[in-house]
């Protein structure tokens, strides 16, 4: 039974370009999804440097003068060893900010959820 020129079904040569095209328009929609995470994630980052570096700059101050005041007011008493203390302070305060810091990174506000959950998607639906 031979078909008409006009309604014969599209060859091996047509589904591959029509495979293609949808391979390739999957792929840009994708793209423009993590591009959209990766400028959100940019403006969460933005934020966070902008606000450590203001708290850094202040907590600088404060601790200058807060030392300063404590050293001055403990030197009559205990001479020299105000300073091995007050160094060891500091010492637990900026171990224990570097692991709050690290729980931070950690609680996944840095990660591209959609976009990871997509690709997975996309791979089930492929494998």
């Amino acid at each position: 039974m031979a078909h008409e020129e006009g309604t014969r079904p599209p060859g091996l040569i047509a589904s591959l370009g029509l495979v293609t095209r949808n391979a390739i328009g999957l792929l840009l929609n994708r793209l423009e999804l993590a591009a959209l995470e990766l400028a959100e994630v940019r403006d969460r980052l933005l934020q966070l440097v902008l606000v450590f570096a203001l708290a850094v700059l202040l907590g600088g101050f404060a601790l200058i003068y807060a030392s300063v005041t404590i050293v001055y007011l403990a030197w009559a008493v205990i001479g020299w060893l105000i300073l091995p203390i007050i160094t060891g302070v500091f010492l637990l305060i900026a171990i224990g900010l570097i692991v709050y810091a690290r729980s931070l990174l950690r609680g996944g506000k840095l990660s591209l959820p959609a976009t990871m959950a997509e690709l997975k998607s996309d791979r089930d639906m492929l494998l």
